[in-house]
């Protein structure tokens, strides 16, 4: 994770962003340490990287990178505001000795990569290149599965779909490709479908550990019918750091080992 001590939206590069309205660097810091208190409450490590002056959005940690069995691909951002998080990330890595690749086509990390226990899935369509997708394969050794999105509001994957555990994903049907659709369908047939008013609160940007999902607090009917089907909800308030079109996930860098 990192701390948004620099955080603000001073430029537009999803439509969440509006800088006319301003942000609270104070205030994403108190609601982005209660997210923190949330994972270690349920247990988890938290591994921080220094933020850094001019780079606002460094505190969505999740598009740093992608790790699974201990290797690291990098991320190379989509527009030049962010580019310099993508070193910064690696280089985080390689100093504590991990396998590190760095990424030759454009990719924002776990913004579009979803890791399951036997494959991955990776968005495209706004930000993360296809040709990323076979260069993550290659590096990892997981098979991945392409889905296109082609609503701008859900930019990135984790906007729109996230893994609940035992191989099973909760999404918004909207934000995909009809043909990516039935590639969801075939492969989740038993997924949890999200309305739109959950989506738009970013509910799906929510982490699980297959028993507890940390989750927008707005996302009512989403937590609700997790609830049902038993998982442990913990809702967090993240609606400062939403002003830049990010919730939970997109604070969090899961590091597989």
């Amino acid at each position: 994770m990192c701390r948004p001590e620099f955080f603000g939206v001073t430029y537009k590069i999803n439509p969440w962003m509006d800088p006319s309205k301003g942000a609270s660097a104070a205030t994403a810091v108190r609601q982005w340490e209660a997210l923190k208190s949330a994972y270690q409450s349920l247990g988890h490590k938290v591994s921080e990287i220094d933020p850094i002056d001019g780079l606002p959005d460094m505190v969505f940690a999740a598009n740093g990178g992608l790790v699974v069995d201990g290797r690291m691909y990098g991320a190379r951002f989509a527009f030049p505001e962010r580019a310099a998080e993508g070193p910064a990330y690696l280089e985080w890595f390689e100093q504590r000795g991990y396998p590190v690749r760095e990424a030759a086509f454009i990719n924002e990390g776990e913004g579009d990569f979803l890791t399951l226990d036997e494959v991955i899935l990776a968005g495209t369509g706004f930000r993360t290149d296809m040709a990323a997708h076979l260069e993550a394969q290659e590096f990892l050794g997981r098979p991945v599965i392409t889905l296109r999105l082609v609503d701008p509001r859900f930019y990135h994957l984790d906007t729109a779909l996230f893994a609940l555990g035992d191989g099973n994903v909760s999404y918004y049907p909207g934000a995909f490709s009809d043909d990516s659709l039935r590639v969801l369908r075939r492969l989740f047939p038993d997924a949890v479908i999200a309305g739109e008013a959950d989506a738009l609160v970013l509910g799906l940007n929510a982490v699980s550990d297959g028993k507890n999902i940390v989750i927008n607090a707005e996302a009512t009917g989403l937590r609700d019918t997790l609830t049902r089907h038993g998982y442990q909800v913990v809702p967090v308030d993240l609606t400062e750091l939403r002003k830049a079109g990010g919730g939970p996930k997109c604070c969090t860098l899961e590091i597989r080992l």
